[in-house]
Formats: C-alpha cells, structure tokens, sequence
C-alpha cells in the first residue's frame, strides 16, 4: 500500500494544483518510483489511498498495467490519516476477508531501499499468534536529530534508550491490527507503533542508503539534483 492522501501543506504552491506523490523528481512523479521499485520487488498488487486532488492520481498512473502490476485505489474525499486510510483500505488489502501482511510506504518518500528484503520479515509476521510490525529505521536526518525508535541488535525496537534512529515511512503491517477501527475514522498510526512496540511485537532493520522525505520544495530540488546527477 502507498499513503497519498496527505495534502502537502509545506509544498504549497506546488500542491495547490498537483497532489504531491505526482511532483516530478528526477523526470518522473514520486510516486511512479515508488510503484517501478515494488514492482521490481515481485509485487503484483498495490493499494493506494488518495484524498486531496485524487482523480489526478487516477488519471496519471492508471490500472498500473504499464508497470507491470495491478493498481487499486482506495479513495477517501477527506484524509482520514495512516492507520485510518488502512482501516479504509482493508477490502482491498485483504482477500475475501482473510488477514493479509502488508508492505507500506509513504508516497512522498523517495528510497533506493529494495522492497524483496522484507518478504522474510512478512512472513514471519503472517505466521505470528498475535499482528506485529516491522520498521525500517533510518539514520537521523537533520530535521529530526532525535530519532522515533531504538533499534537494537537483535534488531527489536523499543521506546527509550540507544541508539535512536528515525522511520523511514516504509514497513511491513498486519491488517489485525486494524480490523477493530471503523472505515472512515479518521486515525494516525503512531499509536499503534507505540502499543506494539511497547508489547515487544515490533522488529526493524536500519537502512543506509539514499532517502529523502521531501517534505519542502528545497528539499525536491535537491533530490531532484541528485537523481539527474546520477543518470549523467
């Protein structure tokens, strides 16, 4: 599943007229790396959740055919958050009402990160008692020093201590989780992270390399530059 439907307040103007997963970085939208990366993973079916400037979406990425997967939307008119865009999503997330382990990413984060490294950890999760996460941590960006979570040797997070690193908006989830909030609540996720982490139910994995959450217009022409640079 990739989270569109946040409406990009720090990118206006930008976003007055252009959903933010659409802005270009590199020639083409945030998001269409996103979908050629999972895809590229094995991945055949994406859910997307849109609210601000939806049908844009739509419109410009299709049935996903052209990238070799099957796109679905779950459309929201208002944003109804993280966890309540899955809690939304769930009759597309899940077959036939049957738990499903799921992979999530923020579509205005740009990773070089390979989405075939968390199959293991989703199955894991799949044959778990009880629904589980697992987050992969980045290096602290300038922007948050602090970090969210402390990723540990044996690769368990937890919630105080060292070292700290931040999420980069890409994990893999359980649709147990969420099957007790009513579609169309308006829910962040961070609760959830917290309680599961707090329950031990929560594993991550550090990631090193090229990562941005482009949250301003600097930031998505610095990027921009980068990825130009790098196709020569």
């Amino acid at each position: 599943m990739i989270f569109a439907a946040g409406r990009g307040d720090r990118m206006r103007p930008l976003t007055d007229t252009c959903p933010k997963p659409l802005l270009k970085v590199g020639g083409k939208p945030l998001i269409e790396w996103q979908i050629e990366r999972l895809a590229s993973a094995g991945f055949s079916t994406i859910v997307i959740n849109h609210a601000w400037l939806g049908a844009q979406i739509e419109e410009t990425l299709g049935d996903g055919s052209r990238f070799g997967v099957s796109l679905r939307y779950s459309a929201e008119g208002e944003a109804l958050e993280t966890a309540g865009g899955i809690a939304q999503a769930l009759p597309l997330l899940e077959d036939a009402g049957e738990p499903e382990v799921f992979v999530g990413v923020a579509g205005d984060v740009y990773a070089d990160f390979d989405y075939a490294l968390l199959r293991g950890h989703a199955a894991r999760l799949a044959l778990a008692d009880e629904p589980g996460m697992h987050l992969v941590m980045v290096p602290n960006p300038s922007f948050h020093p602090r970090g969210d979570f402390v990723l540990a040797d044996d690769g368990v997070l937890s919630l105080d201590g060292a070292p700290r690193y931040t999420f980069g908006s890409i994990g893999v989830y359980d649709t147990r989780m969420f099957r007790d909030l009513a579609a169309g609540t308006r829910r962040a996720l961070t609760p959830y992270y917290r309680e599961a982490i707090s329950l031990g139910r929560v594993t991550g994995e550090l990631y090193d390399g090229l990562w941005e959450n482009v949250g301003t217009p600097a930031q998505l022409e610095a990027l921009d530059r980068v990825l130009k640079a790098q196709r020569g």
